[in-house]
């Protein structure tokens, strides 16, 4: 297994805008598993090149259903729902900090395969949400841009209801 070091909040490569993929190559190979160990050994369920200082449009994600782990190579969100869902949302990059995020209920993703194919893939609830987050990255942005509001740390310590909002009891 090779991880790789997962850059922090204040460098300024999660503020760049990444290129796109041209050469679908061994290369490229080890760096999606190096992603994805990096990922795993982090418990990730996403992770953005340029969170490992890379800026290319590549996204490894792993929500932990069938699906296993998926390889994005220069995605582009083609379709969203208009219904949404409310939720935490945390980042490998942004370690002890989370916040609630309103995304698409559901999303649609074209992207290429690490052999350069194009697929689409559609993903529910977290795999919605894990889409939105990773691709943003690529663009640099941040949860922290589009967030409702910054947990405390009791809140992270306690339980926040996805979609609805937090009650006194529950944060503690």
């Amino acid at each position: 297994m090779a991880t790789r070091k997962i850059v922090k909040l204040g460098d300024e490569v999660l503020r760049k805008t990444c290129k796109k993929v041209e050469k679908f190559d061994l290369r490229l190979a080890l760096l999606l598993k190096d992603m994805a160990d990096t990922m795993h050994d982090a418990d990730g369920v996403g992770l953005a090149a340029p969170q490992v200082g890379i800026l290319r449009r590549i996204v490894v994600i792993d929500v932990g259903d069938e699906n296993g782990v998926i390889e994005l190579i220069n995605p582009e969100i083609v379709k969203v729902s208009t219904e949404t869902q409310t939720g935490r949302e945390g980042c490998l990059s942004l370690p002890e900090r989370q916040g609630i995020v309103t995304r698409p209920k559901v999303v649609t993703v074209r992207a290429q395969d690490r052999h350069g194919n194009h697929f689409e893939i559609t993903g529910e609830d977290l795999l919605a949400r894990a889409f939105c987050h990773e691709l943003d990255h690529l663009d640099g942005k941040l949860y922290i841009d589009c967030m409702d509001r910054e947990l405390t740390p009791e809140e992270i310590e306690g339980h926040v209801p996805e979609d609805g909002p937090v009650q006194e009891d529950e944060a503690t």
